[in-house]
């Protein structure tokens, strides 16, 4: 116990240092935590403070936890459903234009049907946890493009409820057409109970919870959001999405304001925590075996979420800006990739499966928070007229 305590502490240690170091020159934190994951982890020389990424699991969960429950807060329910189906929509496009692709890119490489999938799914899906942080370090909670790049991150998780049921029967989890029905059954209407919560039932919720004792009221919206991530979980919905949907519920209540000031640095301390556990998973010296496919993905990815950033900015009538807001932040990829490398693995799939996923998403990871904290940069090259176009007189 004593050898893991001084290794969590040395890790948040040397994870802030070198934030703090990147902070002097412009640098976001998120990749500077995962490089000292990568710096101090099992497949670098040098210090090792950990060899097994799984002994911080629990704690990295809680990470994501924590992350998407303050998002939740900063938004309602009425928010959300105000977008209807334009947001639907942007969702979609997105999916349609990065999954797609994946599929595309996937059976090109030749490796597998089964791996095509797992592939489309790794660079398909943007990363929740490294989106929120993004959104709330660089203050872009306020932006009116926030509320759209939330509604792809929510349209995302439930569409990655479904393709994790459909995954399953691909990669021998899951056998039988009931069995495929009933996994995405139990997960729509998991969604659906907690949409209907946060819609109907704030108010109570926030009554059961809602205590003068600060350290009370800690521990209850604690309790309850890492409850409802662990059920979604069990039925096979991101525990994010169920920590998003509590916070949700919570920002309906008249404790809103105060359970955000007590959860800001359980959310600094714990999601300092799951971007290092995410740079101990990553060995260097296994993507260079890839490092091919892993340049087209990169390159692919950086065009479809540019356009994809450009067509809803259209659509709603954004400026540039606000369209490069949105490609580089939605660009991300991380915790979703990673788990499918997991279930590849397991699986069987082909070897050459995991070092992709891991480079594809590490250069994301570490590139997409640069790519966003210059966005208003980025919005110079982009004509007025992409994203406003003339109304007709």
């Amino acid at each position: 116990m004593g050898e893991t305590l001084v290794g969590l502490g040395a890790a948040l240690l040397a994870a802030g240092i070198l934030a703090r170091l990147g902070r002097h020159i412009g640098l976001p934190t998120i990749p500077l935590f995962m490089l000292a994951g990568i710096v101090f982890g099992p497949h670098t020389p040098g210090l090792e403070f950990f060899d097994d990424p799984a002994e911080l699991e629990l704690l990295a969960t809680v990470g994501l936890v924590f992350l998407l429950f303050y998002l939740g807060l900063e938004f309602s329910i009425g928010d959300l459903i105000g977008g209807g189906r334009k947001l639907v929509t942007v969702g979609a496009i997105y999916i349609a234009l990065n999954v797609g692709a994946g599929i595309i890119l996937g059976f090109a490489l030749g490796w597998g049907d089964r791996e095509a999938f797992v592939i489309a799914g790794a660079v398909g899906i943007s990363s929740s946890a490294i989106v929120t942080k993004l959104l709330v370090e660089l203050r872009r909670l306020a932006n009116p493009e926030t509320r759209v790049i939330l509604g792809i991150i929510v349209v995302e998780d439930v569409f990655l409820a479904l393709y994790l049921a459909i995954l399953s029967p691909i990669l021998g989890e899951v056998s039988g057409i009931g069995s495929v029905v009933w996994s995405i059954g139990r997960a729509f209407l998991f969604l659906l109970v907690l949409a209907v919560v946060a819609r109907k039932g704030a108010a109570l919720v926030g009554r059961l919870i809602t205590t003068d004792d600060d350290e009370l009221l800690t521990i209850a919206f604690v309790g309850l959001a890492i409850i409802v991530a662990g059920i979604a979980e069990e039925v096979r919905v991101s525990a994010a999405i169920g920590a998003f949907m509590v916070g949700l519920v919570l920002a309906e209540s008249a404790s809103r304001e105060r359970i955000e000031r007590l959860v800001l640095p359980l959310r600094d301390t714990f999601a300092a925590i799951f971007f290092f556990t995410f740079g101990l998973t990553i060995d260097p010296g296994d993507v260079w075996s890839v490092a091919g496919p892993i340049a087209i993905a990169v390159t692919m990815s950086l065009v479809l979420n540019a356009v994809a950033g450009l067509l809803t900015a259209r659509m709603y009538r954004f400026s540039p800006r606000a369209a490069a807001n949105i490609g580089s932040t939605v660009l991300a990829r991380g915790e979703f990739a990673l788990i499918l490398a997991a279930l590849a693995a397991s699986a069987g799939v082909d070897a050459r499966v995991g070092p992709f996923i891991a480079g594809y998403v590490l250069i994301l990871a570490l590139g997409a928070p640069i790519l966003a904290a210059n966005a208003r940069t980025l919005a110079r090259f982009i004509p007025r007229r992409w994203t406003l176009p003339e109304q007709s007189t």
